[in-house]
């Protein structure tokens, strides 16, 4: 029997997800616990659970989440007006709007080509050989992922319709065996390498700016400058590393494709030579970057600069305002985005996460009194990243973990901004471990190049490496620039 409707809201999951949350509203509230935190609490993890089991879209799901904690004064606010600006108290989340703007920033790189021409012209130096085609794919995601904020764009809207067609030329096709002759290779070595990338800038993927959002909650202030300098060393490591990983792994029956740079040369003569859009698009991408590398020198906030570079390419018409009304990335993502730091910031300010990091702190310090701080930061970010098999969201996990282990890793005594950016990191580097856990998960295994079997295996044996590059390189160069 359907229970999901024509719409697209599945009925029967809302309807057990609301009985279960209704019996837990009308229990006492655990000792130390007040019960607007207990309430928030319960709310705050029936919209996680409503995200993971698909009830509906995920801004849709934002919106009713809203409205419920505003109906039903989970916060313990006096007043009806009280308690909607409660709801609706995180919209005007610099944050939020950073992400917000530079979704509308990166259209730019699709609607004016730029995105696409990058990676041809680095297919056609490296693409001689196979290895040579994944650098190549790598460098062209490398150098957009700063701008573009999704990663599932990113990968899934410029990278694989190139790995795509690559693939073809070589007579390796998604429907039969003739995936493994470099097909197969390609689409596990792009998708894992969006995860490093995606890492390595701060305005790389969205759930960076919910992570920074919430370490600034715990008392941890993470800049993009920080963060990149944090994070520049060990991702490059794994940008060397998970390429030839990936060949070994696969082993693609195609080693050398002369032909490659010549199917390159053809596409870019087929664009023509770059158009006014494409520099213009080229310059807000630098000026950006300087901006927000140079930001606190210069005065100038994060979000600010996202504003200074949308508004460029409005004034010179890269983008017109019916590109941004028709942004609905960038819209689903404001609305679903403050729905969840809404409710993260109440169960902050409200206690709840206070106490849930003692209790479970409490708990595990029994077990690893007198065990370094290296090893309980190692245990736990291995249960945070293998956690991520249980959710289809990274966005999700983030909002309802995120917290948590670090308040617990804090409570252990991991040096806070070690615990704030290793489980940044892995919020990224999780990504791949399963077709389901990453939106960008169902274009590139609905493609059909990469088995189910083949997917999990090497998405656990690449994560495995890319938490040693961190854990051993990363903490080193950490200590390197005084982060502990």
């Amino acid at each position: 029997m359907k229970t999901k409707t024509s719409y697209g809201l599945n009925w029967l999951a809302l309807v057990i997800i609301l009985l279960v949350a209704a019996f837990f509203w009308h229990l006492s509230p655990p000792t130390g616990l007040s019960a607007p935190a207990w309430h928030s609490a319960v709310l705050f993890v029936a919209t996680i659970v409503s995200i993971v089991a698909n009830v509906l879209p995920i801004g849709a799901i934002g919106i009713i989440s809203m409205t419920l904690f505003a109906l039903t004064a989970a916060a313990g606010d006096t007043s009806a007006s009280g308690a909607i600006q409660t709801a609706l108290s995180d919209l005007n989340s610099s944050l939020i709007w950073l992400i917000v703007v530079a979704f509308m920033i990166a259209r730019g790189f699709i609607k004016t080509g730029l995105g696409r021409r990058i990676a041809l012209q680095m297919i056609r130096l490296l693409g001689k050989r196979t290895l040579g085609l994944a650098y190549g794919l790598a460098f062209a995601d490398l150098v957009l992922s700063p701008a573009m904020p999704s990663n599932t764009a990113r990968c899934g809207g410029v990278i694989y319709p190139i790995a795509d067609s690559l693939a073809r030329s070589f007579d390796s096709r998604p429907e039969d065996a003739s995936r493994s002759k470099i097909g197969t290779f390609l689409v596990v070595c792009i998708g894992n390498v969006n995860d490093i990338t995606a890492a390595l800038f701060m305005t790389a993927y969205t759930g960076n700016l919910l992570a920074v959002k919430l370490a600034a909650n715990a008392g941890v202030h993470i800049t993009w400058g920080s963060w990149f300098l944090a994070a520049v060393v060990p991702c490059l490591i794994s940008l060397m590393i998970v390429p030839p990983l990936v060949l070994w792994l696969t082993k693609p029956e195609i080693r050398h494709t002369p032909d490659a740079p010549k199917l390159a040369i053809s596409e870019l003569e087929k664009m023509g030579p770059m158009a006014r859009g494409e520099w213009l698009m080229a310059f807000t991408m630098l000026l950006l970057l300087v901006l927000w590398i140079f930001g606190d020198a210069l005065g100038v906030d994060a979000t600010t600069a996202s504003f200074v570079g949308l508004s460029f390419l409005l004034l010179s018409g890269v983008l017109r305002w019916e590109d941004i009304k028709s942004e609905k990335g960038a819209w689903d993502t404001l609305i679903w985005f403050a729905a969840l730091l809404m409710m993260a910031n109440q169960l902050k300010k409200l206690g709840f996460t206070t106490w849930f990091g003692d209790l479970i702190g409490g708990s595990v310090g029994h077990l690893m009194a007198g065990t370094s701080w290296v090893l309980v930061l190692l245990l736990l970010n291995a249960a945070y990243f293998y956690t991520h098999y249980f959710f289809a969201s990274g966005n999700a996990q983030i909002a309802a973990l995120y917290a948590v282990f670090l308040s617990v890793g804090i409570n252990l005594g991991i040096p806070p901004m070690s615990m704030a950016l290793m489980l940044a990191f892995t919020n990224s580097l999780y990504c791949s471990l399963t077709q389901y856990t990453h939106a960008r998960g169902p274009i590139l295994f609905g493609a059909g190049y990469v088995p189910t079997a083949v997917w999990w295996r090497f998405g656990f044996i690449i994560s495995l490496v890319n938490q040693a590059v961190f854990m051993t390189a990363g903490l080193i160069w950490w200590k390197v620039v005084g982060l502990y």
